[in-house]
């Protein structure tokens, strides 16, 4: 069974950083896509970026230049690298492989806000 736990969110005011981790198990995360998605209330789950398993990384146009995946596949983690962050970024953000399959796990809030 896939589990995955993000952690690494909190208030951060428009312009701040931060920084997300996911630990994952019950997957062969070494040969695994993994990516981030993220999800505002009344909003679809949408995906943010992706990283393959020799370190490929793609991104919504949205946070190109802003936002960085990476991963650690001795540690079973990926984690995500948010900069500059705006107010309309505010979500619960997950992660999954991509394309996302089992449970999700329970995210972690990113509230960007003055």
């Amino acid at each position: 069974q896939v589990q995955l736990a993000e952690s690494g969110g909190g208030l951060v005011q428009p312009g701040g950083s931060l920084r997300l981790a996911c630990a994952s198990s019950g997957i062969r995360f070494s040969i695994s896509t993994m990516g981030w998605y993220r999800q505002a209330p009344g909003n679809q789950r949408e995906w943010v970026a992706d990283i393959l398993s020799g370190g490929r990384t793609t991104y919504a146009d949205s946070v190109k230049g802003r936002f960085t995946i990476s991963r650690d596949n001795a540690k079973n983690m990926v984690y995500l690298q948010m900069n500059d962050l705006k107010v309309e970024e505010t979500a619960v953000y997950y992660c999954n492989t991509v394309p996302p399959k089992g449970t999700w796990g329970q995210g972690t809030q990113v509230t960007v806000s003055l």
